[in-house]
């Protein structure tokens, strides 16, 4: 599944709460969320930039299939999945 190429650090930020993230602390331009993940906390660092670069998009989202257990044409669909039916 194609990555979207126009997402800002915010709205992957306001997409990754259905996950169950939520933002621990911001410095500069990085935004730092936790979620419990099987008893775990994970962390994650998202860039507040617009957009987020291609290659740093496909490894955030690589990083949060791995640790989910899903895979990442499904973890897409999970997180943007009326974004893409609006963008057609």
């Amino acid at each position: 599944m194609r990555l979207p190429r126009d997402i800002s650090g915010e709205e992957l930020v306001s997409k990754l709460r259905k996950l169950g993230y939520e933002i621990t602390r911001q410095r500069g331009s990085h935004i730092r969320l936790t979620a419990d993940v099987k008893n775990e906390q994970h962390h994650l660092t998202i860039p507040n930039h617009n957009p987020i670069k291609i290659g740093t998009l496909n490894n955030i989202l690589n990083e949060l299939s791995a640790i989910h257990k899903i895979s990442k044409d499904e973890l897409i669909t999970k997180l943007f999945q009326y974004r893409l039916i609006t963008k057609k």
